[in-house]
């Protein structure tokens, strides 16, 4: 059954009249009333019964009538959904979020897309680490993903967005909690509560790295996965930690964040896809991202 016969059924029901549903669909009347033959011998039943007056629609045709304006409803949302995932703004789309990026660019973020593309689904995953996202990326389950560089992938495409400098998290009664800033040698003793090593976690590796270039290597350290548990144990006095400055958006009762004095450690912040990513959705989210933290992305070969 062609979609343009039902189209001329449409405009012959709702004029009443095969000369001015003609007229409203720029066709003579004879060839207009050889297609609506065709529709009912397509049909199998009489849609319309004719005059030389008017045209009526029997009982049949009032319920064809309505299924046909659904028909080309539908027709017409498909053409329009169509349109907006080739403009990138109606798809799904998994994002993942590091620790630090959780609390801070995730609640942005989401309200930027809710915003501007509301017609997007939004799968949001926090607290992942980058080896996390990378797996996740290359088996397709993510994406995106904000994560922290160096990614030893071909296949990513990684864009660092900005660098954040390390911060330290005491417990508020803490000897040092009242300072403005503190020096990281001040906290040679005392526990670290950190992300996981063995290259699970580069906050974790630059936390030893900082430490060993103001000349200690923490003695006690306790390992977590997740930067809320992390900051709640500070919180709790179990230890000390460094966190990128982002992490300062986790408000929990008892854990007091100081800026470090001297040169500060920092990391780096990326977003990465996957380089044969097709869809413009992605691209979409992953322009936005790079306005909302603000600056050029810089493209990591």
């Amino acid at each position: 059954m062609e979609l343009r016969r039902i189209q001329y059924f449409v405009a012959v029901a709702e004029e009443g009249h095969f000369g001015r549903a003609a007229a409203r669909l720029s066709m003579a009347q004879p060839p207009l009333s050889q297609q609506i033959k065709l529709l009912e011998a397509e049909v199998g039943v009489t849609l319309l019964e004719r005059t030389t007056r008017k045209v009526q629609l029997t009982p049949a045709g009032r319920q064809f009538l309505q299924r046909a304006r659904e028909i080309l409803a539908a027709m017409d949302a498909a053409v329009a959904e169509a349109g907006l995932v080739a403009e990138g703004r109606l798809g799904r789309v998994a994002i993942g979020f590091t620790g630090s990026a959780t609390y801070e660019l995730l609640p942005s973020l989401t309200r930027v897309l809710r915003a501007q593309l509301p017609g997007l689904d939004l799968d949001l995953r926090g607290e992942m680490l980058t080896p996390d996202q990378v797996a996740s990326l290359l088996d397709g389950s993510l994406d995106l993903g904000f994560l922290r560089p160096p990614v030893r992938s071909t296949v990513l495409d990684v864009r660092v967005l900005r660098r954040e400098a390390l911060i330290a998290v005491l417990p508020e009664h803490h000897r040092l909690a009242q300072r403005a800033r503190i020096k990281l040698q001040d906290l040679r003793d005392e526990p670290f509560i950190t992300y996981p090593s063995h290259h699970r976690s580069v906050v974790y590796d630059a936390v030893i790295d900082a430490c060993g270039q103001s000349g200690f290597s923490p003695a006690r350290v306790q390992e977590v996965g997740e930067t809320s548990t992390l900051v709640s144990f500070v919180a709790a006095g179990l230890g000390v930690a460094l966190v990128p400055a982002s992490v300062r958006n986790l408000k929990i009762t008892g854990a007091q964040y100081l800026p470090l004095v001297g040169p500060q450690p920092d990391v780096e912040l990326a977003i990465a896809t996957r380089r044969d990513e097709k869809s413009p959705h992605v691209e979409r989210v992953r322009a936005l991202a790079e306005v909302l933290v603000g600056g050029r992305s810089k493209k990591l070969d």
